[in-house]
């Protein structure tokens, strides 16, 4: 058991020593130096942790008062695991493992090459799947094999389901997606290429000389993000809720302008450090998982979290953002009392699944992609986390109202079916 938990707790579950240690596999099987091996697996952790600083400013110093302000006017959701870990943690932990394992057997001797090394979804996907069983009321051999079956399946299909998309993205075949967004991205890039045309990028949209400043990803978030801060103080004021009161700031030093430019502001430092991030980490884990690619499991591609795309179309990113944020807000008003739970905007899920889905719409339908593919997203994911919310209504309802309402919804849903038909 101590083994066991090592694995699970100190490798799988820690995203930079894991892709270290992936690094150091590959490096060692291409014989390189002691120097460059260092090196490399080095490099690989500081730049997953200076991605997960960049992503943690983004979540926790920016729009974190975005997410504060919905759930005081909708007091429901909380982000904070809400099934007994001291109970399930091990059965979380052996899913895990045995997901894993099958996929680089599946990788090894079939021709889906990718293999999901996006360390903290490997956890994330077998505690989804592991609340959707027990909230359909199975428990033992029956809860941890389910489990296990929908996470290996989801290893497998869903970066390869990504593949192309990503290709399209970043036009070579080095790497793919390993995170939720695929059902919301799939949508996307399909639907881009349907009723768009991939040669008007966001990337290229005509900006005035006197704008130029906003060509920088950093600056025009910083705006955006600005912007729906002060749309939202108006709300909470018509909502008969202080600001202040609501935002923390009452009673300090400093009040309303303050607390805005700063957390505008630190969205426009999240994304340059997640950006430098993703840099450094595609220029070490890309060229290190070779050895592996070669050796031990031959034509595999690592399956990376999502961030890795978002240098390629900064601007799809923001614009897929916004567009979410105005048709999820819509559709949660349209939609109020429809499930059996009251729904927040997710802030979150609006900016990494949707904004990889329109960076994706963008690679195969331009502008038009990127616009309408992030407005259907929104869309699908307020009635991904309302009808999922009859599967998770017993064990993490609450999480998937702030993290849900892609991959983590819909393959919860179809999990929790199958459960209720073997119970």
């Amino acid at each position: 058991m101590g083994v066991l938990n090592f694995i699970i707790n100190e490798i799988f579950g820690q995203g930079a020593i894991f892709l270290a240690i992936v690094a150091l596999i590959g490096l060692i099987l291409q014989k390189k130096s002691t120097s460059e091996i260092v090196r490399g697996t080095l490099m690989t952790a500081i730049g997953f942790f200076v991605l997960s600083q960049g992503t943690g400013i983004i979540v926790t110093r920016a729009i974190d008062g975005l997410s504060g302000a919905f759930n005081t006017m909708m007091p429901t959701a909380s982000g904070s695991p809400d099934i007994d870990m001291t109970v399930y943690g091990t059965q979380i932990g052996i899913v895990m493992l045995v997901a894993f394992a099958f996929n680089l057997f599946f990788a090894r001797f079939t021709r889906w090459k990718s293999i999901f090394l996006t360390g903290h979804m490997l956890y994330w996907f077998p505690y989804v799947f592991i609340a959707a069983g027990v909230d359909a009321g199975l428990t033992g051999v029956k809860l941890v094999v389910l489990a296990a079956v929908f996470t290996s399946a989801y290893m497998v299909i869903s970066p390869n389901l990504m593949r192309p998309l990503v290709k399209e993205v970043t036009g070579d075949d080095s790497f793919t997606i390993g995170h939720p967004t695929t059902i919301l991205s799939v949508i996307s890039g399909y639907l881009g290429k349907a009723i768009g045309n991939k040669s008007r990028s966001t990337e290229d949209l005509k900006i005035p000389k006197g704008l130029g400043f906003l060509r920088e990803v950093s600056i025009t978030g910083s705006i955006v993000i600005c912007i729906t801060y002060v749309v939202m103080y108006f709300i909470l004021l018509s909502n008969k809720l202080n600001p202040g009161e609501v935002w923390g700031y009452a009673g300090g030093s400093t009040g309303a302008f303050t607390y805005i430019f700063t957390k505008s502001v630190f969205f426009g430092v999240g994304i340059t450090i997640m950006l430098l991030g993703v840099r450094m980490l595609i220029a070490e884990i890309v060229p290190a998982f070779k050895g592996i690619a070669e050796k031990l499991v031959p034509g595999a591609i690592p399956a990376l979290d999502c961030p890795v795309i978002f240098n390629y179309a900064p601007n799809a990113l923001i614009i897929g953002f916004i567009v979410a944020m105005i048709t999820s807000t819509i559709t949660i008003i349209m939609t109020a009392g429809m499930f059996p739970t009251i729904i927040i905007p997710l802030t979150v899920t609006c900016f990494f699944e949707i904004g990889t889905a329109a960076i994706i719409g963008n690679a195969t339908g331009g502008v038009r992609g990127a616009v309408v593919g992030a407005a259907l997203s929104g869309i699908i994911m307020i009635f991904l986390v309302g009808f999922g919310s009859y599967f998770f209504g017993n064990t993490i309802n609450n999480w998937m109202l702030v993290y849900g309402g892609q991959d983590f919804s819909f393959w919860g849903i179809l999990e929790g079916l199958v459960a209720r038909l073997i119970l």
